[in-house]
């Protein structure tokens, strides 16, 4: 791990992999955080390893012989919230022909991963908050009120901060779930971590598939280090798997143009001979273009949380998502 020492060695079997010294300080968090019961935050672009961080959190602790329960929290309808999380008994309701167990239950002595914490309905937001206020429960349809022992970890993408001043997100459990903040450092702030993890990942590939191995030509890492890698950790090993598949006549990978940036707004209209109103509304394209871009990619490609911070109708979204050809699935994994 080029010289990073024992304690990248022990987080790289749980696939978070670096050497730069702003991954390394985040490592020393999760290893103290790991230690003890308190809940976590983690936040970071998408793409960082937000549930990779809460796994290791989990793995690391006291708590690793037990359940690690991920909840997809905009995947959570509000009319099955208090069912999926508390659980229900038989006949609570129409379709309620057995008892069933909750994500608490689930996860009971063990860890419960929120992720995409933004994307909560107010009444999803209220109802955790009175869980976290003393891990109390009832199930759907229950007389008898529970306690479970169950560690939370929210990550989030998004500024909660900023959308607890919009009114998007109740600031007293903002405070319940930021007890214990850890920041995961973009790619870009990973200084010579892009060729070790792309190195990592063909390895991986080549370990796998078996026979001659692939290699990364020599010109790979000017391209890959002047990229400004918009989704991080993901776009890259999505990159090196796309191209280790092209490369299998060659058994060499080569990128190009990955460097490239759009050029900023305010260039893009000052072409001398061009009228002003044709300059205007390409600006303004593409402003549109890289405004989506960004709230796309703070989202995790999730509409509705989009339309949102943004002020905008759902259907606004989709249409200018149309417009400018921006694919919102590639977002979302």
């Amino acid at each position: 791990m080029n010289g990073a020492g024992p304690l990248a060695s022990d987080f790289s079997r749980l696939n978070l992999i670096g050497a730069s010294r702003a991954f390394l300080n985040a490592l020393e968090l999760m290893r103290r955080y790991a230690a003890c019961d308190a809940t976590v935050l983690i936040q970071g672009e998408t793409g960082t390893g937000k549930e990779l961080a809460a796994r290791a959190i989990h793995y690391l602790g006291p708590r690793c012989d037990a359940p690690f329960v991920p909840v997809n929290c905009g995947a959570l309808p509000d009319s099955l919230l208090e069912s999926e999380f508390f659980g229900h008994v038989r006949g609570a309701f129409t379709d309620a022909r057995e008892t069933r167990h909750g994500l608490i239950t689930q996860a009971r002595g063990g860890t419960l991963f929120l992720d995409e914490i933004e994307a909560m309905t107010p009444r999803a937001q209220v109802t955790l908050l009175r869980f976290l206020q003393d891990k109390d429960y009832r199930p759907v349809g229950g007389a008898t009120v529970k306690n479970t022992d169950v560690r939370v970890v929210g990550s989030t993408n998004a500024d909660l901060r900023a959308m607890s001043r919009q009114g998007l997100f109740r600031a007293d459990l903002l405070f319940r779930l930021d007890v214990l903040p850890l920041h995961l450092p973009s790619l870009r702030q990973r200084e010579g971590d892009v060729m070790v993890l792309a190195q990592s990942f063909l390895d991986r590939l080549n370990s796998q598939a078996g026979g001659e191995p692939t290699r990364l030509h020599e010109s790979c890492a000017a391209a890959m280090n002047a990229h400004s890698w918009p989704g991080n950790v993901r776009e890259l090993e999505n990159l090196v798997q796309r191209e280790y598949v092209l490369s299998s006549a060659t058994r060499t990978i080569r990128v190009s143009g990955l460097g490239e940036e759009a050029p900023p707004a305010l260039a893009a209209a000052t072409a001398q001979d061009e009228e002003f109103k044709s300059a205007k509304a390409r600006a303004v394209a593409h402003f549109e273009k890289q405004y989506l871009t960004d709230l796309m990619s703070r989202t995790a490609g999730n509409i509705s949380l989009a339309s949102r911070i943004s002020g905008k109708d759902r259907s606004d979204i989709a249409r200018l998502l149309r417009k400018h050809g921006i694919e919102r699935l590639r977002f979302t994994s």
